[in-house]
């Protein structure tokens, strides 16, 4: 899987951006904030149709403009694919793939897969469980359009259910009617929560044996699943949170309370761990993630590296560089210097200076 070209119109500080990329390693270079991480965020809005800065469409529009297009052309098993985001400040987006618009924007999903890293990533580990969930809830989308399904109409019955809540506190007739919710809630929290277990067993059977090359086998890494409920449990820990639940005026039990934890030798690094172990926890399960990607789609993902190396050392930058392998990558940094010193082989240069790309290979 390749991306091949990216257009882009009116997009934050882009008003026209024609691309072609190399299947290979791809640098894009230049001082901060002139426009290289949006490249990536278009790219990873393909396939997501989500920003991963948790943008809205309206501040991705250009400023003074009302709507903004982008384009990706790929090849996915060898065939050609087209794929058309219009994005609109005051309306929903429209998606069309191969010229044939989407009605649902899910459908979407596995067309394009990616493995998006970012500084934040590494700091996925001491940042509070709602990063940790998202974590877990972009890549199962990307791989799994069932978990989706079942994400999506989870979220919508918690906040239906959050709503009624809020209106019972007003008026108590309306507790007979939140039983309908309760039903619902379960049947799509107990996939999620079965899903979620499977999918951190497969991380593990991977970040293990990475952690340790990383690590020169000094240390040992085991992700840990905490669910908030178990599927047996939910029922009951559900109707013992009412009252809670009534007080509150939110639901208080389910995977939206789901937490992960990363285990050094039996040691929980969130709490106890350096900042060193922790980053390198974080880097361990990007490069699981991409090695997971491979087994379930049988392709190679596409990796996006938005200015990872400035916040790696020497030992991690060499590692991580050495697993691109054949990854199509498109990697955003500042300078050249790290590629060069490094002797690393990469296959198109472009150079961003606000809002202009130009690519220049003769380095």
């Amino acid at each position: 899987m390749i991306v091949k070209s990216l257009e882009l119109k009116d997009y934050r500080n882009y008003s026209n951006l024609n691309m072609l990329f190399s299947g290979g390693t791809n640098i894009l270079y230049g001082e901060n904030a002139q426009g290289k991480t949006n490249i990536l965020e278009a790219i990873y809005l393909c396939g997501t149709t989500k920003s991963h800065r948790g943008s809205k469409d309206k501040e991705i529009v250009m400023f003074h403009e009302e709507e903004a297009h982008v384009r990706i052309v790929l090849e996915k098993n060898q065939i050609p694919h087209r794929i058309d985001l219009h994005l609109k400040k005051n309306k929903a987006k429209g998606v069309a793939i191969d010229g044939i618009p989407i009605k649902r924007q899910g459908e979407l999903f596995g067309m394009l897969n990616l493995v998006f890293f970012s500084p934040e990533d590494l700091y996925i580990i001491k940042n509070g469980p709602g990063e940790r969930r998202r974590f877990l809830d972009l890549e199962l989308c990307q791989l799994d359009k069932i978990y989706l399904n079942y994400l999506t109409n989870y979220n919508k019955v918690l906040m239906q259910r959050n709503n009624l809540l809020k209106q019972i506190s007003f008026n108590r007739n309306l507790l007979d009617t939140l039983y309908v919710w309760d039903d619902k809630l379960i049947e799509y929290g107990n996939k999620i929560i079965e899903t979620r277990h499977e999918f951190i067993i497969k991380l593990n059977s991977l970040v293990g044996e990475i952690h340790k090359r990383l690590t020169g086998g000094k240390e040992e890494l085991i992700l840990q699943y905490e669910p908030s409920v178990k599927p047996q449990d939910f029922e009951g820990k559900l109707k013992k949170s009412l009252e809670r639940d009534l007080s509150l005026k939110m639901t208080n039990v389910g995977p939206h309370r789901d937490d992960l934890s990363f285990l050094i030798d039996k040691i929980d690094i969130r709490k106890y761990g350096s900042q060193g172990q922790q980053r390198t926890a974080a880097l361990s399960c990007k490069l699981a993630e991409i090695d997971l990607v491979k087994s379930v789609i049988k392709e190679n993902p596409i990796l996006l590296l938005d200015d990872v190396l400035s916040e790696l050392d020497r030992q991690r930058q060499n590692h991580l560089l050495n697993s691109i392998g054949d990854i199509q990558t498109i990697i955003t940094c500042t300078g050249l210097e790290e590629f060069i010193n490094h002797r690393f082989e990469f296959n198109q240069i472009f150079h961003v200076v606000e809002g202009t790309v130009t690519c220049n290979n003769q380095l």
